[in-house]
């Protein structure tokens, strides 16, 4: 699995650092709403592998693949999977997926590269999943349909059932 630490929460590196030491062996642990190049160096000595991008900026993609780093930043067009791609990307960051139905990554999957990794992310939901796939996602991003601040732990944890269930059955 991927635990993705966005750098516009509080004390992020922190939080990335701690992660890295406890699941760095059984989770690629890394930081979401990358932004510039200084902050990849971070990542990576907090001991972050994976670079989350809302954007498709290639200065970071590079910065990101000369640290040695797992690098999946946003695109909402096929300009901007191709530029991505061709400056190293692993995989792309469907963003904002609210406003790409599945439609639109099918489409875009017909024209990039054979094994292009396609993640939606942005108002995904458990019902909102089938479709993604069926249209050739590779996976999903999820943020404050599983976690916000104010919900109560049970919450959290009935919300991850629901997204686990429902990948689970998609994956069958």
């Amino acid at each position: 699995g991927l635990i993705e630490v966005p750098l516009n929460s509080p004390d992020p590196f922190k939080s990335i650092e701690k992660l890295a030491r406890r699941f760095g062996d059984t989770a690629v642990i890394g930081a979401g709403t990358v932004l510039e190049t200084a902050a990849v160096g971070r990542l990576r000595d907090a001991g972050g592998e994976l670079v989350v991008m809302p954007h498709a900026d290639v200065e970071v993609i590079a910065e990101a693949k000369a640290q040695g780093l797992v690098c999946v930043p946003g695109i909402a067009t096929p300009t901007e999977a191709f530029a991505a791609l061709a400056a190293g990307a692993d995989g792309l960051k469907i963003f904002p997926a609210e406003i790409l139905p599945p439609k639109a990554v099918k489409a875009m999957l017909a024209v990039l590269p054979k094994g292009t990794r396609l993640l939606p992310v942005g108002g995904i939901e458990p019902a909102t999943m089938a479709g993604y796939v069926a249209a050739g996602a590779a996976g999903f991003g999820l943020g404050s349909a599983l976690f916000k601040p104010e919900f109560e732990p049970a919450e959290i944890g009935s919300r991850a059932s629901a997204f686990v269930d429902a990948w689970g059955e998609l994956r069958r």
